[in-house]
């Protein structure tokens, strides 16, 4: 198992930078794909970065170029740097991590299934 907290949320006007963290529990690198989701109000939660199991990172459009997801092994923390942050970025932002069953490195969003707490990220026009 792994357990996950975040922290560095807060508020920011547009074109404002925030910082997440990930504290997971244990060693994840080779063995975890770890990733960022986000869920809005109303909305459905939606994948936003993704270290796979080789290290590749993965990001979905409305974030690219703006947003930079990477790992320190040293402290099995993940991280999510935001810049150029829009409105629409606010939502509480989860860490996760997971195994993936194939033989892919990459997991699919099924496969995470070690969440944290989430943190909220609020950016105001």
């Amino acid at each position: 198992q792994v357990q996950l907290v975040e922290s560095g949320g807060g508020s920011v006007q547009a074109g404002g930078s925030l910082e997440l963290s990930c504290a997971a529990s244990r060693y994840t690198r080779n063995t975890y794909c770890m990733g960022w989701f986000r869920q809005a109000p109303g909305k459905e939660r939606e994948g936003v970065a993704a270290i796979a199991l080789d290290d590749t990172a993965t990001y979905a459009d409305p974030v690219k170029g703006r947003f930079a997801i990477f790992k320190d092994n040293t402290n099995n923390t993940l991280y999510l740097r935001m810049y150029s942050l829009k409105p629409e970025d606010t939502a509480m932002y989860y860490c996760a991590a997971g195994r993936p069953r194939g033989i892919s490195p990459v997991c699919s969003p099924g496969e995470y299934n070690y969440w944290g707490q989430g943190t909220q990220v609020t950016v105001s026009s």
